[in-house]
């Protein structure tokens, strides 16, 4: 019992030594944002549009880490195994995804991660060849009429695309065939017609959307995106809302973070997010406004990851 007691003290001293003390005055000193894929692409840019004035803001560096591979569960367990004191930070797109694709992750997705602020919601798109489908009911009837014949390309398995694709197939009740590809020519063979489809973030493929390159046939979200305000909602084009596939955005902490260090993180990323500059940045490449406590966004980004566990196992994907 004596060294039970011995035991929880010495736990109870470690979590003082991240107490409101060091909650104040963070960050002591440089921050690394672990962000677990290639720069360039959408969390990515959203993270160094927003950290870029957070470090204005608190007076530090926060330094961008990309450290893609394993469908991002490299870098996120780098940031589930950091010291608890707000210096790690993880930005991340796919957090749920990867949950619900790999069986066996070196972290638990729920309880080694405390979720902070979400930064934005970035709108999936239907998008297909210019001059090939006109309508989404028009690819839709095209996949029906020929069962598993019709394509579509992502960035690899387990991305937004590959996901945002199997729940817009589950809900239409349509069979395609995945194509993944490791690098841009998933966007170039769409382009060219040598794929049927894509749905990926509207970030990547707004400029070939407004160069008419690509047609966009619908938005999945709940409401038309303001890049794109003449493309209808899947909903409006006639799908359910199961068909929509929600990609955001957010920032998680280390399990065991300071609740104070934890809130002054999302107020410090919320403050930013509210500059007219920085939203100007964020909207030119379509994210939209995701607003939400600390509370709120812990309860979203569980029932996120209980969601796409659900599509897995309704689509019959493969765990990895």
């Amino acid at each position: 019992m004596k060294i039970a007691r011995q035991v929880v003290f010495g736990a109870a001293i470690a979590l003082a030594a991240f107490g409101p003390a060091s909650a104040q005055d963070w960050p002591t000193r440089s921050v690394t944002v672990v962000v677990p894929i290639p720069a360039g692409v959408a969390s990515d840019i959203i993270a160094r549009v927003v950290f870029e004035q957070v470090g204005k803001q608190v007076g530090q560096t926060f330094v961008i880490e990309n450290r893609p591979g394993a469908g991002g569960t490299i870098g996120a367990n780098m940031v589930a195994k950091a010291a608890p004191d707000g210096h790690s930070i993880l930005v991340y797109g796919s957090i749920a995804a990867a949950n619900a694709l790999y069986a066996r992750l070196p972290y638990d997705t729920v309880a080694d991660f405390t979720p902070v602020v979400p930064f934005g919601e970035t709108p999936l798109v239907v998008v297909t060849a210019a001059g090939r489908y006109n309508t989404l009911a028009e690819l839709i009837a095209a996949a029906k009429a020929k069962p598993g014949e019709l394509n579509y390309s992502t960035v690899g398995i387990g991305s937004a695309a590959h996901f945002g694709a199997v729940r817009l197939a589950v809900s239409a009740e349509i069979t395609a065939q995945h194509i993944p590809f490791k690098g841009p020519e998933w966007l170039v063979d769409t382009i060219a017609g040598r794929v049927d489809f894509s749905v990926p973030p509207v970030t990547t493929v707004i400029g070939s959307i407004r160069d008419g390159k690509l047609k966009a046939l619908a938005v999945g979200a709940a409401k038309r995106a303001a890049s794109l305000p003449d493309v209808p909602t899947l909903i409006e084009a006639g799908l359910k809302a199961d068909a929509i596939y929600p990609f955001y955005t957010g920032a998680y902490l280390p399990a065991m973070t300071p609740r104070a260090i934890v809130d002054k993180l999302h107020d410090e990323v919320v403050n930013a997010l509210a500059l007219p500059s920085v939203q100007e940045r964020l909207a030119k490449i379509g994210v939209e406004k995701l607003p939400m406590t600390v509370a709120e966004f812990d309860r979203f980004f569980k029932d996120d990851v209980a969601a796409n566990l659900e599509l897995v196992k309704a689509a019959n994907i493969p765990r990895q």
